[in-house]
């Protein structure tokens, strides 16, 4: 009778000097067709090096990415990928990987109805309905933020001396208006991802013509 132990387990994928992958789970090597095979079955997995046992998952699935995109999958925006590698090196940075693990399960859990969106046909106003998901998720991330840095302590001088200082009205409303700026500007960012990604659906959802 089969081991079903560690079915929960990640599976462990071992990768060789020449590149080459080992399923340790079916004892066989393994291109990364195959892993993306699994990552679509929602079959979770950790790529080590073989011989120092470095962590490489995120380098391969990116590289998975990149044969896909190479392919014509075109799944992600040019305009999104020049956005991503501006964030590099910026102390914004730090937030997006959370925002963007966000927005994306946000999105699979609606799958369903962007499916049933793309073969009953584009709705007449689709772009409402990208804006409002974009807007959606930004508030969600916001409200995550605020939750995890309200408790988190002020740098600086101490809570006594903090009491002491009233921002100026100037003060107030120039942060304010650059908080208007900054948000107004994501959201932007944010309608230009959607702008592409209703192009990506508007080319899946044309019926092809019958020969």
């Amino acid at each position: 009778m089969a081991d079903t132990s560690g079915l929960d387990e990640p599976i462990i994928i071992k990768k060789y000097a020449n590149r080459r992958l080992y399923d340790t789970s079916s004892s066989s090597y393994v291109t990364l067709e195959h892993l993306s095979e699994l990552v679509r079955s929602g079959k979770d997995f950790v790529v080590l090096d073989a011989k120092s046992g470095e962590d490489l998952t995120r380098s391969v699935l990116t590289q998975i990415i990149f044969e896909q995109e190479n392919k014509g999958g075109n799944a992600l925006p040019l305009n999104f990928l020049r956005q991503v590698i501006r964030f590099y090196g910026d102390s914004v940075s730090q937030a997006l990987p959370p925002y963007l693990d966000m927005a994306m399960n946000n999105f699979t859990k609606n799958q369903e109805r962007w499916r049933g969106m793309m073969s009953g046909g584009m709705p007449a106003n689709p772009m409402a309905m990208f804006e409002d998901q974009a807007r959606r998720n930004f508030e969600m991330f916001e409200r995550s933020m605020s939750m995890f840095t309200a408790g988190a302590p002020s740098k600086g001088r101490p809570d006594t001396e903090v009491e002491d200082e009233e921002p100026k009205p100037s003060q107030t409303a120039s942060k304010r208006q650059a908080d208007k700026e900054d948000e107004s500007e994501t959201l932007e960012a944010l309608q230009q991802q959607m702008a592409a990604m209703q192009a990506q659906l508007a080319k899946l959802s044309t019926p092809k013509k019958k020969s």
